[in-house]
Order: C-alpha cells, then sequence, then structure tokens
C-alpha cells in the first residue's frame, strides 16, 4: 500500500497535518508546485484551493488563505483572463513580461509557507528554491514560446499555451498526490533548461525588450 493513500482511497493529508509528512515529501511538493507556478501561476493556487475543498490535500496553516472561495474565485477569474491573454499574439507578449513579477515572488511564497513546519533556514532556502524553480519554468516557456512565434499560422501557439495551462494544473495535482514523481519531472525538465539556458536568458531577455518597445510605441523619424 503506497504510504500516501489509506485502503478506502482517501489521502492520508487529508486526515493528518502536513506535520506529519517527511521532509523529502515536502520539499517534493514545494518542487512541483514551484515549477507550476512558473507556468500559470493562478491555475496552480485556484488548484491547490480546490485540492483543500475536496480533501484531496491538506494546506498547511500558513497556506489556509488559498482554501478561502474568495482566493479561489479570484484566481479563477485571473486564470481566465490569462486564458485568453495567453492566445492573443500582441496581447500574450505584455502579460507574459508582466507576469514574470507575480510567479516568481508567488511561488516563493508559496514555498516559504508549505515549510512553515520546518527550520527557519530551511523555509527560506525554501523560499529562494520556490523562486529559482518557477523562474527556469518561466524561462523555459518563454524560449519554447519563442521557438514556435516564428511558425506562419497561430494554431501551434495556441495549442502550446493548452499544453501549458494543463500541464500546470496536472504537476500541482501530482505534486500534491504523488510529490516524489512531480519533482523527478521537474528536475529533469530543469536540466533540459539549464542545457538551454543560453537560449533561455536570450529568449527571456528579447521579450522583455520586444514589451518594453511595445509600450513605448513606435519611433516617430
Amino acid at each position: 500500500m503506497s504510504k500516501s493513500r489509506l485502503s478506502g482511497g482517501f489521502s492520508l493529508w487529508a486526515v493528518f497535518p502536513i506535520s506529519f509528512l517527511s521532509h523529502q515529501d515536502i520539499l517534493a511538493i514545494v518542487v512541483g508546485a514551484s515549477f507550476a507556478s512558473g507556468l500559470n501561476v493562478y491555475a496552480t493556487v485556484a488548484t491547490l484551493g480546490l485540492l483543500s475543498h475536496a480533501q484531496v490535500f491538506q494546506l498547511p496553516p500558513a497556506l489556509h488563505l488559498l482554501g478561502s472561495w474568495a482566493v479561489i474565485v479570484v484566481c479563477g477569474l485571473l486564470f481566465a483572463l490569462e486564458f485568453v491573454a495567453d492566445k492573443v499574439p500582441v496581447l500574450d507578449l505584455a502579460w507574459n513580461a508582466l507576469q514574470t513579477f507575480v510567479r516568481v515572488p508567488v511561488a516563493a511564497l508559496l514555498s516559504y509557507g508549505a515549510t512553515q513546519t520546518l527550520s527557519p533556514a530551511t523555509q527560506l532556502a525554501a523560499g529562494l528554491l520556490g523562486a529559482v524553480l518557477a523562474l527556469a519554468a518561466h524561462g523555459g516557456k518563454t524560449a519554447v514560446r519563442a521557438a514556435v512565434t516564428p511558425s506562419p499560422e497561430p494554431a501551434s501557439n495556441v495549442v502550446l499555451s493548452f499544453a501549458e495551462d494543463a500541464f500546470a494544473v496536472s504537476l500541482t495535482w501530482l505534486a500534491t498526490e504523488h510529490p516524489v514523481v512531480a519533482a523527478v519531472i521537474v528536475a529533469s525538465l530543469v536540466l533540459l533548461i539549464v542545457f538551454a539556458v543560453r537560449y533561455v536568458v536570450r529568449s527571456v531577455t528579447r521579450l522583455f525588450q520586444r514589451a518594453r518597445g511595445l509600450v513605448a510605441g513606435p519611433r516617430l523619424t
């Protein structure tokens, strides 16, 4: 029998507080949720809240606010907005540049709160890890988009956006049910991003340059 499940099929995390989880499981959850936040932070937060309501996963006390319907509804609305904005050619550019300053700090806060039962030093390290993983996911997403955007037809970009949203939700669920599996998947993806770090950095830099140019408007000659 899996240690994360009872014979009746209910998650142990819905019965016991998060302090009963091993440090490895808590950190694995941090890894999965942080990477998912880098892809779509609103989908990640809303999914965590809904899983908490469904008693699939018990949020630690520091993150109980995520389980409130107010937070879930707001994140759901923002997810719907991102769902549309991320598929409009010009709007997605400005949106993804702006979300850099949302996804990374939120992932850091989620990681810090999820590790509240650990030592303060470990909490700080987890917060930093969450921020780095979210930035890696965001950078990898931007790099893939940069590779696909030159395609003459818009369908590939839309399909990619759908896939990113679905993966963010799936990875969040996987992080709560099978944290080690989620952590292995994230580690594999981060390794790929590291191998392509030059292209990732160049893509993120280009994202901000193009977004700044979009805001500034065309230069007058």
